[in-house]
């Protein structure tokens, strides 16, 4: 019995779909797997139906515009490994009015052997996050919490946010006494702490 070829022709549903989920953004993986070559995509971008955002990264041009693009963007960068972190997770998590310029970005440990060329407005961060210290912030994984208060006093961040921070997360019920002692741990490890 001969086998017939199972390959899927290019579905524009299916590319949507996965761009839906990400404020209209794909990469180049992502539309091959919808069935999309790249001399395909290469006349959709020619006939103004997607546009390139970045190496790898495109639009769907009529998406409607999102809050938070440039999240979806870093994370798409990080091949979908990375998580928002440290001050960035800390405005998302709306315990700061710090507005930071970059998007904070942990990725995994391992990649600190790889070469990268991180993008401008991205600030990365090698350490792995457990599945139990993130959270999802619309189609982006972020640190929870805890984890982005401990992030945050580990990257030295002013005390006087941080304290401000950690007080608003308690008030909020948003961590418990022991994610509390961990933050004020990493304060005076750091020498951050006031008497």
């Amino acid at each position: 019995m001969e086998r017939e070829d199972a390959t899927p022709g290019p579905s524009w549903d299916r590319l949507f779909e996965t761009a839906s989920a990400q404020e209209g953004y794909f990469t180049t993986s992502q539309a091959a797997a919808a069935g999309y070559s790249s001399q395909l995509l290469v006349k959709h971008l020619r006939a103004g139906r997607v546009a390139r955002v970045r190496r790898g990264i495109y639009r769907i041009v009529h998406f409607p515009a999102g809050e938070h693009e440039e999240l979806v963007v870093a994370w798409l960068w990080s091949e979908q490994a990375g998580v928002v972190s440290h001050q960035t997770a800390l405005a998302l998590h709306e315990l700061s009015d710090a507005l930071p310029a970059r998007v904070h970005l942990s990725i995994p440990s391992a990649w600190r052997q790889r070469r990268l060329l991180v993008p401008t407005g991205i600030a990365i961060h090698h350490t792995d996050v457990a599945p139990e210290e993130r959270s999802w912030f619309g189609a982006v994984p972020t640190t929870n919490v805890g984890r982005t208060l401990r992030d945050c006093a580990e990257a030295e961040l002013a005390p006087d946010l941080l304290r401000q921070a950690t007080e608003q997360a308690r008030r909020r019920g948003l961590v418990t006494p022991a994610e509390i002692a961990e933050v004020e741990a990493a304060l005076t490890a750091f020498g951050t702490l006031a008497p």
